[in-house]
């Protein structure tokens, strides 16, 4: 009886919380899918640390920043350049809405964010990228992780 008041309790706090997390290894499978083991440079390791440090595999988080804009997602793609999300002035340079980065099939987040790597600065665009994942040995990102 504990344990189903308990299991109870738990998913009442995790549909109120509204996070909608990936694992890393489904994570890793999609953006494989995606081709983006390798791209531009990057290997499949630098895109888990990426999405690692910017939301701790949240497909769902939206942080506001001092300036006013909004990052969003699972690679938090900020809605100052990358998205429209109607609540400041965007650039919009990936043409898309910013809530269409929330999506759980990812494919509007990878979409921006391969559009963001193959601009000027690649992964150095992403602050805590640099910070925490670049010159790193990241081979430990896809440890357990079967792709096929």
């Amino acid at each position: 009886m504990n344990t189903v008041l308990l299991f109870f309790v738990a998913s009442c706090l995790l549909v109120s919380n509204g996070d909608m997390t990936i694992s890393r290894c489904e994570l890793a499978k999609i953006l494989h899918q995606e081709d983006l083991d390798g791209f531009e440079g990057y290997s499949l390791n630098d895109w888990l640390c990426l999405a690692f440090v910017e939301s701790n595999f949240n497909i769902s988080k939206v942080h506001e920043n001092a300036d006013g804009s909004f990052d969003y997602g699972i690679f938090q793609i900020n809605s100052h350049y990358w998205c429209n999300d109607y609540q400041s002035h965007s650039e919009n340079f990936c043409h898309m809405d910013c809530r269409d980065i929330l999506d759980p099939r990812l494919i509007s987040a990878i979409k921006c964010a391969k559009k963001i790597v193959t601009g000027l600065g690649g992964m150095k665009n992403w602050a805590k990228w640099k910070l925490h994942c670049l010159g790193r040995t990241l081979s430990y990102w896809m440890t357990g992780c079967q792709l096929g």
